[in-house]
């Protein structure tokens, strides 16, 4: 399962949002800081876990998970598309990461599942990035890349709007724990990969 399949399905369904970017100004580094600001409304809106936060949190992931799609657009249709910047997204991307996964964590009080879902998370990142730096493609492949994580958070807010718990756990509790399991498989998985494309 990986939504980043699709990304030239949602590169054309950027072009009227990358024209409207342009033309208003905007750049490439102020839309990454700006999506970054919708991760910690996020984290803020799970961190109070009533049912209208949940929908709030949805939505600002959802906004999140947009805005840094069209950051990297905006830059390759602009021609600034740079080291620097992609740094600038990769940083804000974890930090984003790391604040939503901790927003849902501490909204249930489930710490121990907020461990073992944000060190899975960024070990799927860090495995993703690490190939290029040795000579490799980029990986965004896996059982659950970033795309998919954003899309069951805002999935998983939506849903506990509605349905409170499942088997006597919040459906948070439940994201968490598919984050700390898939998490760190998926990292393995691109381990996997990356160490027989180098053997």
């Amino acid at each position: 399962m990986t939504l980043d399949t699709y990304r030239d399905l949602a590169n054309r369904l950027l072009r009227p949002w990358v024209r409207a970017a342009v033309a208003v100004g905007a750049t490439p580094d102020v839309i990454s800081v700006v999506a970054f600001v919708f991760a910690v409304g996020a984290a803020a809106a799970f961190y109070g876990a009533t049912p209208l936060l949940y929908a709030v949190g949805a939505l600002c992931v959802v906004v999140n998970g947009w805005l840094d799609l069209l950051d990297g657009a905006v830059a390759r249709e602009l021609g600034t598309d740079s080291v620097a910047g992609d740094l600038l997204d990769h940083v804000l991307d974890r930090y984003a990461d790391v604040v939503i996964v901790a927003g849902l964590a501490a909204g249930i009080g489930r710490y121990d599942l907020g461990l073992a879902a944000v060190t899975g998370v960024l070990l799927t990142s860090y495995l993703g990035t690490q190939a290029q730096a040795v000579g490799l493609d980029r990986v965004y492949g896996g059982l659950l890349g970033r795309a998919d994580r954003l899309a069951l958070v805002g999935i998983t807010g939506g849903l506990s709007v509605f349905i409170p718990a499942v088997g006597g756990f919040s459906l948070a509790a439940w994201l968490l724990a598919l984050f700390a399991v898939v998490g760190h498989l998926t990292a393995i998985q691109r381990f996997v990969s990356a160490w027989r494309q180098l053997s």
